[in-house]
């Protein structure tokens, strides 16, 4: 009969990978999310001038959108 408990693989705290805390996430979104809404904004703006009617999304949803896309590419670099 064989020791099958002398080959478990025990999962030590280095070979774990490096999760980066949420709350360093959100501040980084935060800070993305604010510079971004003042080009949305522009952006809007002028896409409703140029269109005389609004656009499908408001210029908050154009920032929030660009902040999901930037920082999880900070993240992972």
């Amino acid at each position: 009969m064989s020791d099958m408990t002398s080959d478990l693989m025990v999962e030590t705290p280095q070979a774990r990978s490096h999760k980066a805390p949420r709350t360093e996430f959100m501040i980084y979104f935060a800070i993305i999310f604010a510079a971004t809404l003042p080009l949305a904004l522009l952006t809007w703006a002028l896409t409703a001038l140029r269109s005389m009617r609004l656009p499908e999304r408001g210029p908050v949803a154009r920032a929030w959108s660009q902040a999901r896309i930037i920082t999880p590419m900070i993240f992972a670099a």
